[in-house]
């Protein structure tokens, strides 16, 4: 006997009718909060705009370590590195970089020859000593003597390992008493005379500084004195750490060089693409309000490439990366077809004059060449208000794509996304405004995609003999509502993921894979389940089919094609040497590339698919593909350190050129269609 009476089963019918009435009719609530967190977000928008527009200053930096490396092996090394400075000088190299010298690299710029206490004992002709095994420094003439013996001393004496004064045959030394394989690893100050020749030349200096000796604040005080007083302005750290970070534990060493380099007005450079960060430079930026530029480095095997290549690297980095430093590294190499040693200076000297004219494009692109300046953060007051008001416009975005899959779960999924929000917000500050992201940006290409099905399924039902015409404008017309309502998840994605980290990559939008993969998901489930209306009935009859070997075959394609889909995203994805150069020449072509997704498959499928499906019920299944152009459009400004000017260039040009395509595409297939009507039924003789 059943518990419930017929009252109460016509109560709960009644109740849960209403709910979904209510729930549906709450959409039109939730799209007006949608339209308010759009118009909240223009003003954060505007803030990043003048933040990204705030430095234009781009450096280039060379590694004059490397430049030494390739002297010695020439025949004058000291009249080549002074060619050479004049040649990087003249291309546009404004700016050395200089390594923390050390006794080998002393000896490799003919300052100093070293020799262990073997060595002396040879040649004194003595015995060679029982009990000592130091290091002995001859200085090639005085003025090496006068100016590196004080850098000497005070590095070792520093490390409590004494150092005398020593002569041999006229010439000053001095006796470091450490071995000399001991000796030739400690840091120390750069060359002095070197860092004085590359001043009186005209270069900037950019010094790169390692963590390998215990921190002394007294000692680094008078260092970056007198970088201050040379003209430096970043400095560049060298190793896994920053400079403090391994005694920041025992002596807050890390907050003390904060202070140092805040008190003289010093910042910092992030190396781009490290394998993982440098240990301590987050905590290192965020003390100096970041200022931070980041910096592309070009390696010594690139430094070979093509020099329109390099250029190209140089001009899309600075362009599309938000990059203000360029490091160039060269390294000398033994080139058997010419019995000679050669190296890539000359290469990169062309890649910045001509032919590559590297520094002539960033200059046409409104770049200028000189000292990289920090990002000048624009926050207005009202951000926070807004930020607030877009929190509530992305919770109702979500709450609509639950809305058009389970209409009963409309409100109760705003309701727990608002309670949801506050604490991750209490909680997790930044997994609250990433998540928050990332659910606005699947949830706009998904609903985009749903009403574009939902408006197929309602012409789809009225006719199949629809003028051809009249299915051209509704196709069209889907093209431009499914793509606004695509787009208006980015105000959102900019406003919440607005904060300089994202700029310069110290902190990065994650999700990407999920971005990628879950519009297609859903799409793929409203068009399987929801599409014949009664989803009780398609779910059994999915349940109940039968299995054949064709259909896991399918399945299988299936699951390849989306493995590879999604090896494409992200920045590891990796490209053809043929895409590559496509990629170029639309660069190139348009001086803003498009993604080829977008504009070569995905927006002509789209409007494609829309004609098709209006008179051909199956031709639904390639929204599902289409949908790719939609969330690739949404990501293109997940890519936080991309200018805005520029994700909104390559959307709209992937939006136009996708438009072009797609009308063609629709006249090919009305040939195709028409060829097939009419020699059909001749084949069939």
């Amino acid at each position: 006997m059943s518990i419930w009476s017929e009252k109460d089963i016509r109560r709960y019918l009644s109740v849960q009718y209403n709910w979904k009435k209510w729930s549906i009719s709450s959409r039109k609530w939730l799209w007006i909060l949608v339209i308010v967190g759009i118009v909240a977000a223009m003003p954060v928008a505007y803030d990043r705009f003048k933040t990204e527009t705030s430095a234009n200053q781009v450096e280039f930096v060379f590694d004059y370590r490397d430049l030494v490396d390739i002297a010695s092996y020439e025949a004058h090394p000291v009249d080549y590195i002074n060619e050479q400075l004049d040649k990087l000088k003249e291309a546009g190299v404004g700016s050395m970089a200089m390594f923390e010298s050390t006794l080998d690299e002393f000896q490799k710029s003919r300052r100093i020859m070293l020799y262990n206490s073997k060595d002396i004992a040879n040649k004194m002709n003595q015995s060679i000593p029982v009990n000592e095994n130091f290091t002995y420094i001859l200085f090639t003439n005085e003025e090496n003597a006068r100016a590196i013996t004080p850098v000497i001393e005070e590095t070792y004496n520093r490390l409590e390992i004494a150092v005398k004064p020593w002569t041999f045959e006229n010439r000053k030394g001095l006796i470091i008493e450490t071995p000399i394989e001991n000796a030739m690893m400690k840091p120390m100050r750069s060359d002095p005379i070197t860092f004085d020749m590359l001043r009186s030349k005209g270069f900037n200096i950019v010094p790169r500084l390692g963590d390998s000796l215990p921190y002394d604040q007294d000692h680094m005080e008078n260092l970056i004195s007198d970088y201050e007083a040379a003209g430096v302005t970043r400095i560049l750290f060298e190793g896994e750490s920053v400079k403090g970070y391994n005694d920041q534990e025992s002596m807050k060493s890390l907050d003390a060089f904060a202070d140092l380099l805040n008190e003289h007005g010093m910042g910092i450079a992030a190396i781009e693409n490290l394998k993982k960060p440098q240990l301590g430079f987050n905590k290192l930026a965020y003390d100096l309000d970041y200022n931070v530029v980041r910096i592309y480095s070009l390696s010594e095997g690139d430094a070979n490439l093509n020099v329109q290549k390099i250029a190209d690297r140089f001009a899309l980095a600075s362009k599309d990366r938000n990059i203000r430093m360029f490091y160039l590294n060269a390294a000398p190499s033994r080139d058997t077809s010419k019995a000679m040693i050669t190296n890539s200076i000359d290469n990169l000297v062309r890649s910045l004059a001509e032919p590559g004219n590297a520094i002539e494009r960033l200059e046409s692109d409104g770049f200028t060449i000189g000292q990289a300046k920090a990002f000048d953060v624009a926050e207005a007051s009202y951000q926070r208000i807004m930020k607030m008001i877009v929190v509530l416009g992305a919770i109702a975005f979500v709450s609509l794509l639950v809305s058009y899959f389970i209409p009963l779960l409309t409100i109760p999924a705003f309701v727990f996304g608002l309670i949801g929000s506050v604490g991750l917000f209490i909680l997790r500050p930044s997994l609250f405004e990433q998540g928050l992201a990332l659910l606005v940006a699947i949830s706009a290409p998904t609903v985009a995609m749903v009403l574009a099905v939902r408006k197929i399924n309602e012409l789809n039902a009225k006719t199949n003999d629809m003028l051809l015409t009249r299915r051209f404008a509704h196709a069209l017309v889907l093209f431009v509502k499914t793509s606004i309502i695509s787009l208006s998840a980015i105000p959102f994605v900019v406003a919440l993921l607005n904060s300089i980290t994202y700029e310069l990559v110290l902190n990065q939008f994650r999700g990407v894979s999920l971005l990628h993969f879950g519009p297609i998901a859903l799409t793929a489930l409203y068009v399987v389940l929801y599409r014949g209306g009664n989803l009780r009935q398609q779910l059994s009859t999915i349940l109940r089919s039968r299995i054949t070997v064709l259909g896991v075959i399918v399945v299988g394609i299936i699951g390849v094609l989306g493995l590879y889909y999604l090896s494409r995203t992200g920045n590891g994805g990796s490209v053809t040497s043929l895409e590559m150069s496509f990629r170029t020449f639309m660069e190139n072509t348009f001086g803003v590339r498009p993604r080829n997704k977008e504009f070569l498959m995905a927006h002509p499928l789209l409007i494609l698919g829309a004609f098709m499906s209006i008179k051909y019920r199956n031709a639904i299944y390639i929204m599902v593909i289409a949908v790719i152009g939609q969330l690739s459009m949404v990501d293109t400004f997940a890519h936080i350190h991309t200018p805005l000017k520029i994700s909104l260039i390559r959307n709209l040009l992937g939006l136009g050129l996708g438009l072009v395509i797609g009308l063609v595409a629709i006249v090919v297939w009305q040939i195709a269609e028409g060829c097939w009507k009419r020699w059909s039924p001749l084949l069939r003789r």
